[in-house]
């Protein structure tokens, strides 16, 4: 098979194409990513000379280009997104041109070929729940998104499915929740924790710290999508979750506390605008139906990720000295 990965050099994507590279190895991909501040060659190291990862360094608005790769592609899986929420706040307009039109050009072009699409979203689009609730986000759960960023995929989630009904087109999406784990850019919680404590500094906690996230270990999402892609329903949604429901100040102190560090870094910021309170995600479906779900543990997955990000500081450091070094002190040394 061949694949078609959009946003290959990021986070997720990037663990992807490694994970799908190492348990398919007869497999071809082409790479496809943009590496705006977030793509990173150096994510590709391990695969770098791997004759089936083909990267190519293009856009997802590149219609021509666009059109020349699906051609030649089995499957499109779709990762490229802007992703941040603070950055879709202070600059929505690129938010929605790369997560709402450059979708449409993939799904023109998906058409056009009749290619099979996986779409990644977020459990975001589902908007908050009261910290008291016990329900969880589900895939019949309204959309409710209540950022420029979550918006923007919430549009791209229904462009996806209007483009299964009006034009026939072979499509599945998962909704995931938040994702940790090794090549996160260190805007995102844990990585910016953990390199700040190991550069000794304080860690930025918003308000009182008692918003709830699901927590997914990156390696766990990535088999969910190869579950999906392989034996999941065409015309679909899966949410995918880890099943492991913790508030930021618990997040906060169990990283403290695995780095050997106190109550005296934290810093309290001030909260996010229209933060949402809790995320939680129902993984009844894909585990009933397709028979996933996470096989890493919280602890185990914090363990992880704290060693990845001490023996990886070469690649953190290069991005904290660069690009992000500006937006990183404007959005929380200076609060």
């Amino acid at each position: 098979m061949k694949l078609l990965v959009t946003g290959g050099a990021g986070f997720i994507g990037a663990n992807f194409v490694i994970y799908w590279l190492n348990k398919y190895p007869k497999d071809e991909i082409i790479n496809l990513d943009a590496l705006t501040y977030a793509g990173n060659l150096e994510n590709l190291k391990s695969v770098e000379e791997n004759k089936n990862h083909k990267f190519v360094k293009g856009d997802i608005l590149d219609s021509e280009l666009v059109d020349k790769l699906v051609k030649e592609v089995d499957l499109i899986v779709h990762f490229a997104a802007e992703s941040h929420v603070d950055r879709s706040i202070l600059e929505p307009a690129a938010f929605l041109k790369t997560n709402i039109l450059g979708t449409q050009v993939l799904l023109g072009a998906a058409v056009k070929y009749k290619k099979r699409f996986h779409h990644i979203s977020t459990d975001e689009v589902f908007g908050s729940l009261d910290l008291d609730e016990v329900i969880r986000f589900n895939e019949k759960t309204c959309y409710d998104p209540h950022s420029p960023y979550s918006a923007s995929k919430a549009s791209s989630d229904h462009l996806v499915r209007a483009y299964a009904d009006t034009y026939g087109l072979e499509i599945t999406i998962s909704n995931c929740s938040n994702n940790y784990g090794p090549f996160q850019f260190p805007e995102k919680l844990f990585p910016l924790f953990i390199t700040n404590l190991i550069e000794g500094k304080k860690v930025p906690v918003y308000g009182d710290g008692k918003n709830i996230r699901d927590w997914l270990y990156v390696e766990d999402h990535c088999e969910a999508i190869d579950v999906i892609v392989k034996k999941g329903k065409i015309g679909e949604t899966y949410c995918v979750g880890g099943e492991e429901e913790k508030n930021n100040m618990t997040i906060t102190k169990t990283i403290l506390k695995k780095m050997g560090k106190g109550d005296d870094s934290i810093e309290y910021v001030k909260d996010r605008p229209g933060h949402d309170l809790r995320y939680a995600i129902d993984i009844s479906r894909i585990k009933d139906e397709l028979g996933w779900e996470p096989k890493i543990s919280f602890e185990e997955g914090v363990d992880n990720t704290i060693a990845w990000y001490k023996e990886n500081e070469l690649w953190w450091k290069n991005i904290k000295s660069g690009e992000y070094k500006d937006y990183y002190e404007d959005q929380y040394e200076k609060r």
